[in-house]
């Protein structure tokens, strides 16, 4: 089993490696841990305040796609060879992969692991990935440059590091701030679309 430290010192490794930083690395890497990892990855750019350049629909596919080879009750992450190949475009020393390593370790110095015994249930990976999924949905079909996917984007990213720690309130945390952040996606979404029917 994989402890905090190696988690955060493997990935920064990753990060800051000569190699290349695809999605295919990444699983090979983490081998049971890649689910979660993946999550955090490609979900991190619609979390933290920082210019993605417009790549974060995409991002939030192949997370959606990832998701639901969980909810089919997949333990491993499998990825056509297509997507092994996909460059994440981050980097330990650039700005995004600097704040998101900052973001990590502040969150592991402050988790460790509570009620470890639900993360080793069966059917835990399935609720993970119906989760990150529902979140992941919220997060893509918020309006563009509303800034209203970073809350779901957030608690994505929060309920990955709940289950990579196996931390039971810090996944809940996640799955609360997603889901604040879902219902103000639907929220305004609905009195925009209401006021389209209202102008028509």
């Amino acid at each position: 089993m994989q402890t905090h430290e190696n988690v955060s010192d493997q990935l920064e490794l990753w990060l800051g490696g000569g190699g290349p930083r695809t999605l295919g690395s990444l699983v090979d890497l983490f081998g049971e841990k890649a689910f979660a990892v993946s999550f955090i990855v490609l979900m991190a750019p619609s979390a933290l305040p920082l210019p993605t350049g417009g790549v974060t629909n995409a991002l939030e596919l192949v997370t959606m796609l990832l998701a639901l080879e969980l909810v089919v009750g997949r333990g491993t992450l499998w990825l056509p060879k297509r997507w092994k190949r996909l460059e994440v475009g981050v980097s330990a020393e650039g700005r995004f992969g600097s704040t998101l390593m900052r973001q990590i370790r502040w969150v592991e110095r402050r988790s460790h692991p509570r009620l470890r015994v639900l993360f080793e249930h069966r059917g835990s990976g399935v609720v993970f990935g119906t989760l990150v999924l529902v979140l992941t949905l919220a997060a893509f079909v918020a309006p563009p440059f509303s800034g209203l996917d970073t809350l779901p984007s957030i608690g994505i990213v929060l309920l990955a590091l709940g289950v990579l720690f196996e931390d039971f309130l810090l996944a809940v945390a996640g799955f609360v701030i997603g889901g604040l952040g879902a219902l103000l996606v639907f929220f305004v979404g609905s009195h925009v679309v209401r006021l389209f029917q209202q102008l028509l």
